[in-house]
């Protein structure tokens, strides 16, 4: 087999991780990384299996990628992730052109699979759900040169009743404080000024390596000191953990993004308990008064899931209500997704869809209007901006797209700012709002006295 690899990573920025893992292995081994994949020999893709449009769109991937067999170049499919975890006997029989399945603990047996393909066997690799990746591994960095994504566990111990994490993922399991600041030292060296730390819940991390005992403050006072980062952002944190020493770390370190990623999913202290949340409403409240009570701003994204089996009318208006009351400056939201082998999924009290769809808008509809009176409230506010695209307008002037310090990758908003002349990609640089709009901010260079 020719040494073309094409590839798709879908989902999260976990999977992307494991994605860029992968890719590193076949680096290694002599593949070059095509875009077109009717030009790939090989063609590998991440799936995600999250919820119900997930799978969907995982499928529908594989059944386009399948083609390239009759009509491009390829020689070679590989499914891996949370899909073939969670699918592996329906996605053999049922797809005849996959070559092989890669489960969520084996990604590092890749070219275990690409052998086997090239003998002419098909085959299936799933280990126990126990690795994870460190800083010694290849891999291939496929966000921007500025920013990168670094996952510090894996897996999850918090057992929602409407997730099938853990059962695809494995249980919680942190790598060390070591390992994280080798691979985050050498990405500064490459050039990274945003580190994203990811994890399933991030304020879980270190529990399994400490007696219990969370080491999130003990890994970011080393994060901190490396050189040539600029921004740490910390995606997924959950509200059990969150102490007020990592909240007052957070809002005094400046490398720290005053960000906070809370995916509370709801907030009816029924619907909480049936989702096997471990936080109370009161909880939740307290948290959040501590955090609106900073001089600084910080921040908060959260996701909320609407229609959650025996999700009433009033439940999910006292959620509309929470959300108007805290008012998020970023926030998703998901309709409840019936997903197999999890407890909430085998509950009789389904919400219909119709239901849940109007209830998806209703809320949507409420957080727009919210986002973009927060975003106006920032106009003639000063930031640091990160410079991610330029491109020529049709007057001839120079535009770049990129993002606030409080606007994460892939999930938020953007930032515009007009005359861009002088202004590099990567470059991080103060800047004043001058528009703010629902999702998007208009800013304006902050001039030198």
């Amino acid at each position: 087999m020719r040494k073309r690899l094409g590839y798709i990573s879908l989902g999260c920025a976990k999977n992307l991780v494991d994605t860029e893992v992968m890719l590193g292995e076949l680096k290694e081994a002599g593949y070059t990384i095509v875009v077109d994949l009717s030009q790939a020999d090989l063609i590998i893709i991440n799936t995600c299996t999250f919820i119900e449009k997930a799978k969907e769109e995982s499928i529908n991937t594989i059944l386009e990628a399948a083609q390239y067999k009759q009509t491009g170049a390829c020689r070679g499919l590989i499914v891996a992730g949370c899909l073939s975890q969670q699918y592996q006997e329906e996605l053999f029989k049922e797809i005849p052109e996959v070559d092989a399945l890669i489960g969520t603990g084996s990604w590092n047996r890749i070219m275990e699979a690409v052998d086997s393909i090239e003998k002419g066997n098909r085959i299936c690799i799933m280990d126990a759900m126990t690795n994870m990746y460190d800083e010694r591994m290849p891999r291939i960095q496929t966000t921007p040169t500025y920013s990168a994504y670094v996952k510090i566990s894996e897996g999850c111990n918090n057992g929602c009743t409407f997730c099938i994490i853990p059962k695809v993922r494995g249980a919680y399991r942190s790598r060390s404080i070591e390992s994280i600041l080798n691979e985050v030292e050498e990405l500064a060296q490459q050039g990274v000024k945003e580190i994203n730390l990811i994890a399933q819940d991030t304020t879980d991390y270190g529990i399994d390596l400490n007696d219990g005992k969370p080491m999130l403050l003990d890994l970011l006072r080393k994060l901190v000191e490396v050189e040539g980062i600029s921004w740490i952002r910390l995606l997924y944190l959950y509200p059990r953990h969150f102490s007020d020493e990592l909240l007052d770390f957070i809002v005094d370190q400046p490398k720290i993004c005053n960000y906070i990623d809370l995916p509370l999913q709801h907030i009816n202290d029924t619907i909480l308990k049936r989702m096997n949340r471990k936080d109370t409403r009161a909880d939740i409240e307290d948290l959040l008064e501590k955090v609106r009570a900073k001089s600084s701003h910080v921040t908060l994204r959260t996701s909320l899931i609407v229609g959650f089996p025996g999700e009433t009318e009033e439940q999910f208006q006292e959620l509309c209500e929470f959300v108007k009351k805290v008012r998020f400056d970023n926030m998703g939201v998901f309709t409840y997704s019936q997903e197999d082998g999890t407890i909430a999924g085998a509950m009789e009290d389904q919400v219909p869809d119709e239901v849940k769809e109007e209830r998806y808008h209703q809320l949507m509809a409420i957080q727009a209007k919210i986002s973009e009176e927060n975003n106006r409230d920032l106009e003639g506010t000063i930031h640091e901006a990160l410079v991610e695209e330029l491109e020529e307008t049709e007057e001839g002037q120079l535009l770049a797209k990129g993002r606030l310090e409080c606007q994460a990758p892939d999930v938020d908003g953007n930032m515009y700012l007009e005359e861009a002349e002088g202004v590099e990609v990567g470059s991080i640089l103060p800047v004043v709002v001058s528009q703010g709009f629902a999702y998007d901010v208009v800013v304006d260079r902050v001039q030198e006295k």
